[in-house]
């Protein structure tokens, strides 16, 4: 990794572990995902701190618990203490109520309070302070995510100027943005950072013309594909730097004999039908109502297909204390029931429905057994879903139906049927596509998006972010707005 001699300080909404209470104790496990897997080793390496939220209130047995996993993860956990308001306002209000819905061009979803907005940057101070508390300098800042749009503004304010951001949530186009009340303090928030980074090219491209709407004072440089920014005698450099996944690590375990009894056991269940899999989070903007009526539509207008093929769909469960996602759960749990009550026959249920977790053994074990992969969110930052099935069709079969709303499709595109989610024919037409497709086909879109996904793994991500905040302070003299015409975005195959 290209961190020089820079000390990395990784700021986050959660902190990268799960902190359960058992039988009145609390219990910490570390935490899994993609960021976790590619800063986790660096940071360890380098004997850096991780800044976050705990997810559970802070007392002192829990302040000893993680100062004694600290040891055993190899780097330091400091802890964002928040407060029971502090967590409705900042993050199940601000976050998740307008953030999370407006940037994924969802706003009939959004909640504009102006309270919410207030425990925003109150909480958004919070993270700058901890980060000024424990930086000596000499020290690679790194910010994640929606949870921390101001957090560079405060910081900025304590003349801490070198830091970085990533937004692992799309950014949404001009239109949608400027419905935002405090759309230009998050803009100027966002400016406050030396480098910010968006999932694709079309979030970057987003950014770039609210920017131009919002501040056209601010000055672009041409340089088309990092281009610099200058407003009030700062420089920030933006990028489209699309995350990953441990290519080498998911493709051992995939191919591991543990993932291959698991696969063998979940295909036993359906000798005599294709698999087609999704696999979200319970979220409207998964689009998962849409992806069953989909289905349901090409049952209908293919009956040839019935007793052929079997939707296997998991829920994962979130945010259930919510009402919007119980009711989204009722309309899934409803729809399920719909669609196996007119089309079940003897000895097949067209939709095979989990709401729950699977481990990660077996996880991996459904997506090998799976021959289609449904992926189709109304909107999403990447989906590590969509890579995840590739790595592990290590037999080279499989079909990947792919939302072309979805970050991943700016990569897989080179192997995947992309669809628009919205459109239930468009989708019922490439189901019967995958299911009917021929083995040569399948092997070269695989290979193709296997090779992708290769190329550019999670610590390839790490690798250019890095390298990218190295740059002079004047990096580009000729600074002028960027009317220039940007690139396409993905195409369909």
């Amino acid at each position: 990794m290209k961190f020089g001699n820079l000390k990395p300080i990784i700021v986050s909404n959660r902190l990268p572990i799960r902190v359960d209470l058992e039988e009145g104790h609390y219990r910490v496990n570390p935490g899994t995902g993609g960021l976790v897997t590619a800063l986790a080793p660096i940071l360890r390496d380098r004997g850096g701190n991780w800044i976050g939220w705990p997810g559970a209130p802070i007392n002192e047995e829990l302040a000893d618990l993680l100062k004694e996993e600290s040891s055993k993860f190899g780097f330091k956990l400091n802890m964002v203490d928040l407060t029971e308001d502090e967590i409705s306002g900042y993050y199940r209000g601000f976050s998740n109520e307008i953030i999370w819905p407006l940037f994924h061009d969802l706003l009939d979803h959004c909640n504009f309070k102006t309270e919410y907005w207030e425990f925003y940057q109150a909480s958004n101070y919070k993270f700058a302070r901890a980060v000024m508390d424990i930086t000596g300098g000499g020290n690679f800042i790194w910010l994640q995510d929606y949870q921390l749009l101001m957090a560079g503004h405060f910081l900025k304010e304590m003349e801490m100027t070198d830091t970085a951001f990533f937004l692992h949530i799309p950014f949404p186009p001009k239109d949608i943005f400027i419905k935002l009340p405090w759309r230009s303090e998050i803009i100027k928030g966002l400016l406050s950072y030396r480098l910010v980074g968006f999932q694709t090219e079309r979030d970057r491209r987003n950014f770039i013309q609210c920017l131009r709407h919002l501040l056209p004072e601010a000055k672009i440089s041409h340089h088309r594909k990092f281009p610099y920014i200058r407003y009030n005698n700062h420089i920030t450099r933006i990028g489209a730097f699309p995350i990953s996944i441990d290519f080498k690590q998911m493709f051992e375990f995939a191919r591991s004999k543990e993932v291959a009894d698991a696969a063998w056991l979940f295909h036993e269940k359906f000798p005599q039908q294709k698999i087609m899999l999704g696999v979200d989070r319970l979220d409207y903007t998964k689009g998962i109502p849409h992806r069953l009526e989909a289905f349901e539509r090409c049952l209908r207008i293919f009956p040839e297909m019935r007793q052929k093929i079997t939707l296997v769909q998991l829920v994962i469960p979130s945010r259930t204390e919510v009402p919007e996602y119980q009711a989204l759960k009722k309309q899934i749990d409803e729809t399920v029931g719909r669609i196996n009550g007119e089309f079940t026959e003897h000895g097949w249920v067209p939709i095979h429905y989990i709401y729950g977790t699977l481990s990660k053994t077996g996880l991996f074990g459904v997506y090998r057994a799976a021959d289609i992969a449904l992926i189709t969110p109304l909107k999403d930052g990447m989906n590590l879903v969509a890579k995840e099935y590739c790595v592990s069709c290590i037999d080279d079969r499989g079909v990947m139906i792919l939302s072309e709303f979805a970050g991943a499709a700016s990569e897989l595109n080179v192997g995947a049927i992309l669809v628009n989610p919205y459109n239930v024919e468009e989708v019922a037409q490439a189901i019967h596509r995958a299911h009917f497709m021929g083995n040569d086909e399948q092997q070269d879109r695989i290979h193709r998006m296997r090779a992708a996904i290769r190329n550019h793994d999670i610590f390839r991500w790490v690798d250019q972010f890095v390298t990218s905040f190295d740059f002079e302070e004047n990096p580009d003299s000729r600074f002028r707005r960027d009317r220039s015409k940007e690139p396409a975005g993905p195409t369909r195959s």
